[in-house]
Formats: C-alpha cells, sequence, structure tokens
C-alpha cells in the first residue's frame, strides 16, 4: 500500500520534525518525509491532514490483555482493537495471566497470538519469578530469544531483595528491562485506598504512601550499587517521583512511568465508594497530582502509560472491598494527556509524543516511535482540538471499568497506521 499524507503539522521528537510537511509510505515503511512532485501520478492512498498532528504511534509499555486464561476481561484481539482506536500501535502486554508468562512457550503464544488476531504491534513482557511467586527466577534468557522485550511480576513486588538484585543482573546481561512494581505489602497493610483522612471518612482501610516510597528507593539502591538499570512502573506520589529526581541526578540508570489517572484523578474520586476508582497503587492527593506533573515537565517521569487492567463487571460492581483494582484507559489516555497536560501548558506536543512513544520505545529496546525514512510506519493522525466525549458503552475493551465516563476530552485519533497499513481510517475501524 502506497500512502501518501498531505499538509500534516508532522511531530517527530527523534528527528526533530516539527513542521507542516508530506510523509510518503510505500511497501509498509516511511519512504519520504517531505514534498516531493515526483509522486505526482502514482496511485496511492491520499490523506489530507491539514490542521491535524501527524506523529508517530503511541507506545504503551504497561498493559494487560489478559491473555491467556482470562479472556472474558479481555484478549489479545480486543485489546489491542481498543489499543487502535487510542492511537496505540505498539503494547508490552504484562505476564500476570494464568498461567504465567514466566516461560519461552507462553511467550511464543502471544507472539503468535497476535500475528494472527492482533491489529497492533504485541510484545510480551515475560516475569521475573516463575509463577510470580518471588522464590526462583524464571527463564529470563529462554523468554528474551523468544520475543520478551522486557521482565516483570508485576501486580506483586518482589519482596526478596536479593532475587530482585539477581533478576536486575541477568535482565543487564541480556539487555532487557526490568520494570518493578514497588509495594511493601507490609505497609500496604491489605488497605483499599490512599491513607489519610479521605479513607477515615469512608471507614476503609488506608494505603501508606511509603508502600511505595520504601520499595522504590530499594530498587535504586540495588541498581545504584549494581550498576544495573530499573525501570519504576506506576509512580503515583511525591515521594518517588523526588526518590527519582535525586537517583537520576547521581548517575543511577533508573527510569519511571505514571499514567493518566494519577495527575487527572485524586483519592475524591473514590467517594460514594467508586469501585472504578480503586486501584493499585491507590489515587492519592492533590499535592501528589501536582508532584507528578512536575515530574513530567521537569523530565524525572519519562513515560506515560495506561496500566490498562480490564475487569468483569462483576468484577466492579461489588462492595468496595472485593472489588478488583484496575481501569481500562487504552482508549482515552490520549485524550487526557492532551487535555489535562498540553492545553494546561505542562507539556508541549512534541515533550508528550516523547513520553508516549519515544522514551517507551527507548527503555524496551524496539525500533518504533520515529518517522525516519526506512523505519516501518506506525503513525497517527489527530486534531488535538476535536472534542470528544467518553461513553464507555462506545469503547472497544470487552470491559468497561472506567472512571471517564461522560468526561470531554479532545484529540481523537482519526487515522491509525500500523506497520504501514491503514488500521483505523477517519474514526472507523479497517
Amino acid at each position: 500500500m502506497k500512502i501518501l499524507i498531505k499538509n500534516g503539522h508532522v511531530v517527530d521528537p527523534v528527528n526533530n520534525i516539527d513542521k507542516v510537511t508530506d510523509i510518503f509510505i510505500d511497501k509498509g515503511v516511511i519512504a519520504e518525509v517531505g514534498a516531493d512532485s515526483e509522486l505526482e501520478g502514482l496511485e496511492m492512498e491520499v490523506i489530507d491532514a491539514s490542521g491535524k498532528i501527524v506523529s508517530p504511534g503511541l507506545v504503551d509499555m504497561h498493559v494487560h490483555l489478559r491473555d491467556p486464561g482470562q479472556e472474558y476481561k479481555e484478549d489479545i484481539e480486543t485489546g489491542t482493537k481498543s489499543a487502535a482506536f487510542g492511537g496505540v500501535t505498539s503494547v508490552a502486554c504484562m505476564p500476570n495471566t494464568k498461567p504465567v508468562v514466566d516461560n519461552e512457550a507462553l511467550v511464543t503464544y502471544i507472539k503468535s497470538k497476535a500475528k494472527d488476531t492482533g491489529y497492533v504491534n504485541v510484545y510480551p513482557i515475560g516475569a521475573i519469578s516463575k509463577g510470580l511467586q518471588g522464590k526462583e527466577l524464571a527463564e529470563i534468557g529462554e523468554m528474551k530469544f523468544a520475543g520478551a522485550v522486557a521482565i516483570s511480576d508485576d501486580g506483586r513486588p518482589v519482596v526478596d531483595s536479593g532475587l530482585m538484585r539477581r533478576a536486575m543482573e541477568y535482565a543487564d546481561m541480556f539487555d532487557m528491562t526490568v520494570i518493578s512494581h514497588c509495594e511493601d505489602l507490609g505497609l500496604a497493610n491489605d488497605g483499599y485506598m490512599n491513607e489519610g483522612p479521605t479513607a477515615t471518612a469512608m471507614g476503609l482501610r488506608g494505603i501508606s504512601r511509603a508502600s511505595e516510597e520504601v520499595m522504590v528507593s530499594r530498587d535504586i539502591l540495588i541498581a545504584e550499587a549494581t550498576g544495573t538499570a530499573i525501570h519504576i512502573a506506576h509512580v503515583s506520589t511525591r515521594g518517588s517521583v523526588e526518590l527519582v529526581r535525586q537517583a537520576k541526578k547521581r548517575g543511577v540508570r533508573v527510569t519511571c512511568e505514571t499514567c493518566p489517572h494519577y495527575f487527572t484523578l485524586t483519592e475524591k474520586a473514590v467517594e460514594g465508594f467508586n469501585t472504578n476508582a480503586k486501584m493499585n497503587p491507590p489515587l492519592r492527593t492533590d499535592d501528589d497530582v501536582e508532584a507528578i506533573k512536575e515530574g513530567l515537565a521537569d523530565g524525572t517521569i519519562d513515560c506515560i502509560v495506561t496500566d490498562h487492567a480490564p475487569h468483569h463487571i462483576d468484577e466492579k460492581q461489588c462492595e468496595f472491598a472485593l472489588a478488583y483494582n484496575g481501569i481500562i484507559g487504552l482508549e482515552t489516555s490520549l485524550g487526557l494527556s492532551l487535555k489535562y497536560l498540553v492545553k494546561t501548558g505542562v507539556l508541549t506536543i512534541t515533550e508528550l509524543i516523547e513520553k508516549m512513544s519515544v522514551n517507551p520505545s527507548k527503555i524496551l529496546g524496539i525500533s518504533k516511535g520515529s518517522l525516519a525514512e526506512g523505519k516501518i510506519a506506525d503513525v497517527i493522525i489527530f486534531d488535538p482540538e476535536k472534542e470528544w466525549t467518553v461513553d464507555i458503552n462506545k469503547l472497544h475493551s470487552k470491559s468497561k471499568n472506567s472512571p471517564y465516563d461522560g468526561w470531554t476530552l479532545c484529540g481523537k485519533p482519526e487515522y491509525v497506521i500500523v506497520n504501514g497499513e491503514i488500521v483505523i481510517n477517519q474514526g472507523i475501524l479497517l
């Protein structure tokens, strides 16, 4: 397929492009950036992107596709369809499935199924420990050679510090990313929401911010002692942001991510026992939200991810204490980020694309996030000014557990191109 994208405002941070120009795609790759009269007369699909942003496809390095074993919540087909509608052309899926992705066979299964049924690129993440039990390292090398791009026990912390050190050292040998779910279970104390006056007023056991920060500190210290790298998942507190900031100043090889819900919502969203606002780490305070924005603005926080966590309605519409943690987010992440970060001056469009495409690609070591000539063509086109209203019944995930129902956002992708093929055309799935 030959595609000519004309008159779009191309934003490509890797190649320092921030201007109105054309992009020509041929045989699945970026063939040319810039107008060329020689293209005239060729048979091709022409997209007029006047007044719109043209950027590399988004890369979400923290997604739960629930496949294998929990396909009633989500599967690779529906999860990647949801990703496409959100402008996410590549996802990295977490291993806390049933069975756990802790071996070569399951990594191969995910890659094979994604090739057959997926709408976007899927990169498996393998487990750090066998069965997520935190007792014995999984087969890191075998998973790497099968196609895993990172390792994580996400959903559970690696309690054993010695095991975490060995994981970081092994992963470093294989040039893999270690993604840490930072939670001290003793300090979390089986809580249900952020510890503070709101939890007290609601009669709910709180989760101390120290439960996150203690483990962030531990993993930074291990990385510093060994010279290895660590990536901190779903940062939610001011203390965690400051720990990462100071570690980076010391030269520690640490990166981190946050999610849209940590810069758009606070613990107040839980009032009324709203289970769609129940997550782990929990929603924090106004001060923490400001700290997250500060961390995004000064570069402390490298990535914006969704932690897309689909759950069946029965797992959310129940007593608050019994409700599962997590929300879906693939189709709302761009809109939330544009409205609450770009329009408020926290980030520029270029900086947003860095955090939602370029940096995740670098951290995972995948060749995405660039519109350079010769690169595989993963491209999105969106109008950052065009508003749209979230309707959970129209989202494409199997699950509907979103706290953003009825919110007005902006910037819904109109065209999504994956591997040189148009997947979303004027908002319609092909």
